[in-house]
């Protein structure tokens, strides 16, 4: 291979890795852990929250985009983030080939979780990994497709998130 087509080559790569980081997206994320009141179907409890609201809040991403989520444990046990459905090698507490348990977030303390969107595409989750905390600490993971690809399916025409769940906490 001549110089000139090996320069080619190396400028085409480095032009094609360059078009590919500049179509994917950083987002950054406050997750306030607390216990607060909260009433369902006419009755009342303590529970532990995301930023006061139950479900948590909606993470919106791109394939391809890298997820920052800094979460401030304010409740009165560790907990841990799962991000579900979400293929990471480089965050072992995913669901990754290497899935093992982090550290839960001692109370007062916090954590920022690195999430990185390889291939995945819809609508994911997250959630607690600990405990009774599960089943209020959770929210929808929705990941559009990368920029200037298209889902495979033609477009709705409109879009509404549903979270299913039940609200089990200890009386």
């Amino acid at each position: 291979m001549g110089i000139c087509r090996l320069g080619f080559l190396v400028g085409f790569l480095w032009f094609m890795a360059m078009d590919c980081m500049a179509q994917s997206n950083t987002h950054h994320y406050n997750f306030v852990l607390q216990q607060a009141q909260f009433t369902r179907l006419c009755e009342t409890k303590t529970m532990l929250t995301v930023n006061g609201s139950f479900p948590g809040p909606t993470i919106h991403a791109r394939r391809g985009d890298t997820i920052y989520v800094n979460v401030h444990n304010e409740g009165e046990y560790g907990v841990t983030i799962h991000w579900h459905g979400v293929k990471q090698p480089r965050n072992p507490w995913s669901d990754g080939p290497e899935n093992i348990t982090q550290c839960p977030i001692q109370p007062g303390k916090n954590f920022t979780y690195e999430v990185i969107l390889s291939n995945e595409e819809g609508t994911l989750w997250w959630h607690a990994h600990s405990d009774w905390s599960r089943a209020t600490v959770h929210g929808a993971i929705v990941i559009a497709p990368a920029l200037g690809t298209t889902y495979p399916f033609p477009a709705p025409d409109a879009e509404e998130t549903i979270i299913l769940g039940r609200q089990r906490v200890p009386s």
